[in-house]
């Protein structure tokens, strides 16, 4: 039921955007769930950086870079560079190092961009 509702919620916020209604008339419920999402995305990826570096510090099986990268991908940039510096994790991989602050700085500026056009 929630997948029904977060699929009908993104096809009408891409056709809000394809139709060129701007992001100032789109419907409040849909700014709501949008939020919820990303909150939802960045609290994801804050974690899993968590749950990694302690699998990591255990000696337990560790969560793939690819598996860390995709909430980053998805939207979640801001929680998962929060989680690399609150935690310490993957710091000396340079992907992670410029790329979670790099798609940060960019989901960041859509998110802006988007608010006041």
């Amino acid at each position: 039921m929630l997948k029904k509702a977060v699929d009908r919620a993104i096809i009408k916020i891409g056709e809000n955007f394809i139709l060129k209604k701007g992001a100032a008339e789109m419907p409040k419920e849909l700014w709501q769930l949008l939020g919820l999402y990303l909150l939802a995305v960045n609290l994801a990826a804050f974690l899993l950086m968590g749950v990694d570096k302690g699998r990591a510090r255990k000696g337990q099986w560790r969560i793939s870079e690819k598996e860390l990268f995709l909430p980053a991908l998805l939207g979640g940039a801001p929680g998962g560079t929060l989680g690399m510096k609150v935690f310490h994790h993957k710091t000396r991989h340079w992907y992670f190092r410029w790329g979670f602050p790099l798609l940060a700085a960019l989901q960041i500026g859509l998110a802006a961009w988007s608010m006041f056009t």
